[in-house]
């Protein structure tokens, strides 16, 4: 029997679904690696010179694990869906920050943080993807 096809309208909803639990992922990992970082440097493990490196590292390595977790809901087109929890994550960045700080980034730490949050979605969505099956 063969496999029945989803209909567009579903396939969509479960992508866009997928793609905004994407970006909350992502901004949960990121969140998480930025308390460890600070428990390190308070600790005196790692020095206050290196937080500017260890936020990029966290912001890529939270919008990789984020695409990750969509490209595998979607199943489809990875690098667009990867490419997408990214932009999600930084704008979910953006949004937090100027609530909570009134303001939006000015010295171009923003672009920097963008560009990592679409680097690593998009290395989810090229590594992330599954091979098709071949049939013999």
């Amino acid at each position: 029997m063969a496999k029945r096809e989803e209909e567009p309208g579903k396939a969509l909803l479960r992508c866009a679904t997928g793609v905004l639990l994407g970006g909350a992922v992502a901004f949960a990992v990121s969140l998480a690696l930025l308390l460890l970082a600070s428990c390190a440097i308070s600790a005196g493990a790692m020095g206050e010179e290196l937080s500017g490196r260890v936020t990029v590292a966290a912001c890529v390595l939270g919008a990789f694990c984020g695409g990750i977790a969509a490209v595998r809901r979607c199943g489809r087109r990875a690098l667009v869906v990867g490419l997408a929890t990214g932009a999600v994550f930084f704008l979910l960045l953006l949004t937090i920050g100027a609530l909570a700080f009134g303001s939006v980034p000015q010295d171009g730490r923003g672009v920097l943080v963008l560009c990592a949050a679409l680097c690593g979605g998009a290395a989810a969505g090229l590594l992330g993807r599954r091979e098709k099956k071949r049939r013999k």
